[in-house]
């Protein structure tokens, strides 16, 4: 009886599912970044900064998100507990002294300082994604899309999931919401680290695991509708503490519900046998596994020679005339009439290393689609406790919470429509990518209007398409540039983030609200403040000038809008460019 607990406990730990409900976890906690908007007029305040030195942060903020080489190149150095607990300790370092300082309990640094401190509490936030994403998609090859989806979803949650628990909490202070912020993902993380790792999930393939799947979806949208609903109601009605504390309980039980996934299969089920498990592969995965290298060469070589009509016939028909082809080049490589050509590199699909990626114009469609996509998302979200005050907004926690739910269903459906895509009609996954960002266009042009009510629509509009990048575009690089060094490439791809953040909120966005608050100032006869000087904000004794209207990101949102279907434009191009590839791969599993 021992023996068979001893056993069960064992297949616990080492589950798959475990893993991915740990990752889910962590993510839910790791998301510090869009905190920020919360946090933003806390440290204004104390450090009495101006617009301009507050979208520095807000870059540093950013930067810290996403250079992420660091956190790539140690996940594949140290084991991931080890890369978790360098991003913990990051955490606690940086944003602990922030609130030091903001407290008074430390000496107040210059504006570079400050950066440096912003930047390095928030780079722990890439290691908790690199760990969380490389585990989970080598225990999940088969279903990347939904499970980066949830991952990346979850961490757009954290946000409004951190603002209830400091909600419950009930601070007099508001300047504990960023002791919360240091404190709280590390100690989840700490908790958690030694769970994440791969586990040869590609061998606990199961039947229920579309079911399991749909369970989680289950979860995520019962979470999110509960969150808003929680958080409307603390808008809408004056609710008291009791009634918080009983919110925030409910919350957390949400939560823990995904455990019960590993939990059934670890001590329901009977534990498989491994042989019995890789049965369950997909017959393409066990093809693949046995191929020689000169199958690879001679593969290599019918793409070079098919027709390209070959591509637009039906899946079954197309293999019938590519195995045709194959048989033919490999009996004229046998009697020596073909010299077959020895690759000098990968093909799309096939495991790249970095610098192989950077030469293809594939990696820049997607880098450049997701700087100015996701950057403009990114820049909103950054500003949005300063345009929700300039459209006469007080409470502007609600839209900070409000994005961060729209970012999560963004996450989860985006990850879950682009598997639609490629795995019914083998199409390429950036479609999704560029119908995303013809939402986010008319969501800035809600924003640019300043119409009653368009705080909420385009809160939405953009959160539900910065959201869906961040599923799309990790799955969619796995797919073309393959899994071995995914930490890698996913730590550089994410880079577009903070450069997309520096032109549109360190430049375009500060510049022209600082100008519009400059213009208004001067018809009140307020004396504005010298905006361009580090240490200005630490002699001034006035407020820094405020802008008050649509007018403070009239020009900015139109700007945005502009480059999103730019972006739109440029995952088109990539979606034609990648039609051949993703009917190879999903076009096989559909036959």
């Amino acid at each position: 009886m021992m023996g068979k607990l001893k056993e069960r406990v064992q297949a616990f730990v080492n589950n798959r599912w475990l893993v991915f409900v740990a990752a889910i976890w962590i993510q839910s906690c790791a998301g510090i970044g869009y905190v920020f908007g919360s946090l933003s007029p806390v440290i204004k305040r104390s450090l009495n900064y101006n617009q301009r030195q507050l979208s520095k942060l807000g870059v540093a903020k950013d930067l810290g998100d996403s250079v992420g080489f660091l956190a790539g190149s140690l996940s594949e150095i140290l084991p991931l507990w080890g890369a978790l607990l360098v991003g913990a300790l990051q955490n606690l370092i940086g944003y602990g002294w922030v609130w030091l300082i903001v407290t008074g309990r430390a000496p107040v640094l210059p504006l570079w300082a400050m950066c440096i401190l912003i930047f390095v509490g928030n780079n722990g936030e890439t290691y908790f994604n690199t760990a969380a994403l490389v585990s989970c998609v080598q225990n999940f090859p088969k279903s990347r899309g939904p499970v980066v989806g949830i991952l990346k979803g979850f961490a757009g949650l954290s946000g409004a999931i951190l603002t209830q628990i400091y909600t419950m909490i009930n601070f007099p202070d508001q300047a504990a919401l960023i002791f919360m912020v240091a404190v709280g993902p590390a100690m989840v993380v700490v908790a958690l680290m030694f769970i994440i790792r791969p586990v040869g999930g590609h061998r606990q393939v199961r039947p229920s695991d579309g079911l399991s799947f749909t369970f989680i979806y289950s979860v995520c949208l019962l979470l999110a509708a509960y969150l808003m609903g929680v958080m409307l109601l603390e808008d809408l009605v004056d609710v008291s503490h009791t009634l918080i504390i009983i919110f925030t309980v409910i919350l957390f039980l949400i939560l823990v519900v995904p455990v019960v996934i590993p939990v059934k299969l670890s001590f329901s089920d009977e534990p498989k046998d491994l042989a019995v498990e890789e049965v369950l592969l997909p017959k393409p995965e066990q093809q693949e596994a046995g191929k020689s290298e000169q199958d690879e060469v001679i593969f290599s070589e019918v793409e070079d020679e098919k027709p390209k009509e070959v591509d637009l016939l039906p899946a079954s028909e197309r293999h019938k005339r590519i195995a045709q082809l194959q048989a033919k080049l490999c009996q004229a490589a046998a009697e020596g009439a073909v010299r077959v050509k020895r690759r000098r590199g990968p093909h799309r699909g096939e495991d790249f290393t970095l610098m192989q990626a950077l030469i293809k114009a594939d990696l820049w469609l997607i880098f450049f689609s997701l700087l100015l996509g996701s950057g403009s998302g990114l820049t909103v979200i950054d500003n949005l406790g300063q345009m929700s005050q300039s459209l006469g907004y007080d409470n502007t926690h609600i839209f900070v919470s409000m994005i961060s739910i729209w970012n999560f269903l963004g996450r989860v459906g985006g990850g879950y429509f682009s598997e639609i895509i490629v795995r019914d009609h083998a199409y390429p996954r950036p479609i999704a990518m560029a119908v995303a960002q013809l939402v986010m266009a008319v969501g800035h042009v809600f924003f640019a209007m300043g119409w009653p009510g368009a705080m909420y629509i385009g809160t939405l509009l953009i959160g539900l398409g910065y959201g869906a990048h961040w599923a799309i575009v990790p799955a969619a690089a796995s797919e073309l540039f393959g899994l071995k060094k995914f930490g890698a490439l996913y730590n550089f791809l994410t880079l577009a983030n903070p450069a997309g953040s520096l032109i549109f909120s360190g430049v375009i966005a500060s510049s022209i609200y600082d100008r519009e608050a400059e213009k208004q100032a001067h018809q009140h006869h307020i004396p504005p403040q010298i905006s361009g000087s580090i240490f200005s904000g630490m002699f001034a004794v006035d407020e820094p000038p405020k802008c008050e209207g649509s007018i403070c990101f009239f020009l900015t949102s139109m700007i945005m809008s502009g480059f999103c279907i730019i972006a739109g434009v440029l995952s088109l191009i990539l979606v034609y460019r990648t039609k051949t590839v993703y009917a190879n791969i999903y076009g096989k599993s559909r036959t």
